[in-house]
């Protein structure tokens, strides 16, 4: 099952579904406009369809620079605030390096070294409370 289109529009990242997680896989550059329409669609799948996790792989992001990273802690933000988390994945060494030079810590996002990994974290974890769903006290 797939939100996706089966044709990558240009200028848009695609949203895949798997299961109770969306995946994102980041390539190369990212633009305003494009980053925009990511953070919307985001938002209205995860609303639409209740997912608990969104995974966002940036194994094909060469370089990260503050806006990337602020694009990323705004997803992270969106997403829970919409009662879905989000996991990064396939962060390359020097991606690393730079965050922590740029003092970006990146709040509300895990990391995981591989997609399988970042499925893993999403999938073991039990799904947080929807809005307006009864709480479950635990004894």
């Amino acid at each position: 099952m797939s939100d996706a289109s089966p044709r990558p529009v240009p200028g848009q990242v695609p949203v895949l579904r798997l299961g109770d997680v969306l995946l994102v896989t980041l390539q190369g550059d990212l633009h305003d406009s494009t980053t925009q329409q990511l953070q919307q669609d985001l938002a209205e799948t995860i609303s639409r369809t209740g997912v608990h996790g969104v995974l966002i792989d940036i194994s094909g992001v060469e370089i990260v620079d503050s806006f990337l990273g602020r694009v990323l802690a705004e997803i992270a933000a969106q997403a829970k605030l919409l009662a879905a988390r989000t996991v990064v994945a396939g962060m390359r060494p020097a991606v690393a390096i730079t965050l922590v030079e740029l003092g970006l810590t990146l709040p509300g996002l895990r990391t995981a070294l591989s997609t399988e990994a970042g499925m893993e974290l999403l999938t073991q974890q039990p799904p947080a409370p929807r809005p307006g769903s009864p709480r479950q006290e635990i004894p």
